[in-house]
């Protein structure tokens, strides 16, 4: 593994790489990566991160608390994300998070990205569900996204940007880009009368080629669970199996009630 020093310079890198593509405008965005079960280095709040040099960089601890910071640079106040992310997924190593122009336009029009239009997409990204609206820099934001960390490894917040989250810094800003370009695609093909989707029997060769790859992380091909009992996949459930929670007769029908009524058709 890099030490302390190539890890900051890394991170600057890919800081530079998600300001140049327009992913993030002034100072928003952050960036972090473990480098064990109790030290995470992130970027600070406040600074653009096109700009950043290695000693921008922060160290916290799993609780987000400063166990090194030069000068006024402190922890991004949206670490306690990143914090969720290592606990629930011990696999990942570094998180992202982004304003991407395109997926932030879908988060906002409360989109989610399950459309099956492109082979690379459907193998290598998966589904990208919208983790439903939280406050900045309280708890909102994390616990919305827990209910979909397990299941996929980027997700649009509503209203507010993506997260994507890997094995490596490379690797979650690739799926960070990988995010944008499908939302760029998706938009686009809908300006031209929509997208021809695969078919669920193309979708499920697709996953089969990703599972003969062996491929890391988590997507619809390895623990979607409607896919799994024989429902439609991730892929054409429009992202709601994020969190597989039962949704009984009673409570359907009380909602339809309600749409009904604001709709003035009871």
């Amino acid at each position: 593994m890099a030490n302390e020093y190539e890890i900051k310079k890394q991170i600057c890198e890919i800081g530079k790489r998600i300001y140049d593509r327009n992913m993030v405008a002034a100072n928003d965005g952050n960036i972090s990566v473990k480098l064990n079960d109790n030290e995470f280095l992130c970027t600070p709040t406040g600074v653009s991160k096109g700009f950043m040099t290695p000693d921008f960089i922060c160290k916290v601890d799993r609780d987000g608390k400063v166990l090194q910071a030069n000068g006024n640079f402190r922890p991004s106040s949206e670490i306690k994300m990143h914090m969720r992310v290592y606990q629930e997924r011990p696999d990942v190593n570094a998180v992202v998070h982004a304003h991407p122009m395109y997926a932030t336009a879908f988060a906002i029009a409360g989109i989610p990205l399950t459309q099956p239009i492109m082979p690379e997409a459907v193998i290598a990204l998966g589904c990208v569900p919208i983790a439903k609206y939280g406050r900045p820099s309280t708890m909102e934001i994390p616990d919305a996204v827990s209910e979909y960390v397990q299941y996929f490894d980027a997700v649009l917040l509503e209203n507010h940007g993506a997260l994507t989250y890997s094995d490596s810094l490379e690797n979650a800003y690739y799926k960070m880009e990988s995010t944008e370009f499908y939302a760029q695609l998706l938009y686009l093909s809908r300006q031209l009368g929509g997208p021809k989707e695969f078919t669920p029997q193309q979708v499920e060769d697709l996953y089969e080629i990703r599972r003969q790859f062996g491929m890391k992380g988590r997507h619809p091909a390895n623990v979607c669970l409607n896919a799994k009992e024989g429902k439609p996949s991730c892929h054409s459930c429009g992202g709601h199996c994020g969190g597989h929670k039962d949704v009984d007769a009673a409570t359907i029908a009380e909602i339809t009630k309600k749409v009904m009524e604001q709709l003035n058709l009871k």
